[in-house]
């Protein structure tokens, strides 16, 4: 059992992440591999930040005030405002829990936690699940010991930072990675084309938009053959249900499928968004990918995740604002129609994971820790 936190003997790791998925699931992985390593952890994140759940209620959640300073003027002045207090509650939470590491994830909510954290000489690792580095950990890079990285190279950091990069990947739930120690099933002439489609945490309109209407291209031998699963937002999952019967295509349409690994594994194409969580179960899993990046995201940081994983020959990149019915049904396909074309891609995204990536972290983490007994203050840089 772990012991309780706060106590001088027990090494104790802070975790700080913001409170959306594609930042706490990584915090969540790390979490369950240091508390199996029998130290303590703790979660400090804002009020969106739903804690770990009952998987591992020995993690204690604390919520600090946080905001985004960018915008119209009130907005960030209130942003400011809202970090500013942040960074007082992360310091009374730091001086109560006296953790020997704390480990940022990126987004606003770690702000004031990091900052905090070098105040009192807190020995620091980030977390960075993108290609291009976000901008509170770019904000927050010289402070780190070490920053781990999913992907190699990186955009976004100063030469000085960039030295700090370790390389240790994105963490994937387990059993999506059960999924890729599986081989790959090549469709055969007569097989079932199976194609997945998500749309990411912003949804993804423009999929319900284009993809019937490509679909209804494709030669009528392919839309024989196909097997669509889509996730479907909002209110047209009745009118794309009846787009697709009407070109007589198979497909079954939810709003979330609860059931991701078993659809994963029976898919041979995927058509989805690029954010960081998504590129690494398609590695991980091992499976093309006609990537779509957003294009409000920040940064436009999904299409430097998109570019890296099709560079390596994981799939393809096709921007949204060019887009069109003709274009993606020109892309399906061609791609559809050859399955040694499909086997490479798979292999490809397989041979683009980083197994293990929790453990890495981890071991990272770990090593940057002061031994039982000692400080957990960075007593080099105190000095």
């Amino acid at each position: 059992m772990t012991a309780p936190l706060g106590k001088p003997e027990t090494r104790c790791v802070l975790l700080a992440a913001g409170g959306t998925g594609g930042h706490m699931f990584p915090a969540q992985a790390l979490a369950r591999e240091l508390l199996g390593r029998g130290v303590a952890v703790a979660l400090l994140t804002d009020k969106r930040g739903g804690g770990f759940g009952p998987d591992m209620p020995q993690v204690k959640t604390f919520r600090i005030s946080a905001g985004t300073p960018s915008g119209p003027l009130p907005r960030r002045v209130k942003g400011l405002f809202l970090l500013g207090v942040g960074f007082f509650q992360a310091s009374r939470v730091l001086k109560e829990l006296a953790p020997s590491a704390v480990v940022g994830f990126g987004g606003y909510p770690s702000v004031p936690t990091i900052i905090a954290a070098a105040r009192q000489k807190r020995r620091i690792v980030l977390h960075e699940q993108n290609q291009v580095v976000g901008r509170a950990n770019r904000l927050l890079a010289g402070r780190a010991e070490v920053i781990a990285t999913s992907f190699d190279p990186i955009e976004g950091l100063s030469e000085t930072d960039r030295a700090k990069t370790v390389l240790t990947g994105n963490p994937v739930r387990p059993a999506i990675a059960d999924v890729g120690r599986q081989p790959y099933a090549v469709p055969g002439s007569d097989d079932r084309l199976r194609l997945l489609v998500t749309g990411g945490s912003q949804g993804a309109r423009v999929f319900n938009e284009l993809l019937p209407a490509a679909i209804c291209q494709l030669p009528e031998d392919q839309r024989r053959r196909l097997s669509i699963s889509q996730q479907v937002r909002g209110s047209d999952l009745e009118e794309i249900q009846a787009r697709y019967r009407g070109c007589r295509v198979k497909a079954d349409l939810a709003p979330f499928f609860d059931d991701m690994p078993k659809r994963l594994k029976a898919a041979q194409l995927m058509i989805c968004r690029s954010g960081a969580s998504t590129i690494a179960e398609l590695a991980a899993a091992g499976r093309p990918a006609i990537l779509v990046p957003f294009p409000f995201a920040a940064d436009d940081h999904q299409t430097g995740n998109a570019r890296a994983f099709a560079q390596a020959g994981g799939g393809w990149l096709m921007p949204q604002g060019p887009l069109t019915p003709e274009s993606l049904a020109e892309r399906l396909t061609s791609v559809l129609s050859q399955p040694a074309l499909l086997a490479r891609a798979a292999s490809s995204a397989r041979a683009f994971a980083q197994d293990n990536a929790a453990k890495r972290l981890a071991d990272l983490v770990c090593g940057v820790m002061p031994a039982n007994g000692e400080s957990g203050r960075n007593e080099e840089k105190a000095a």
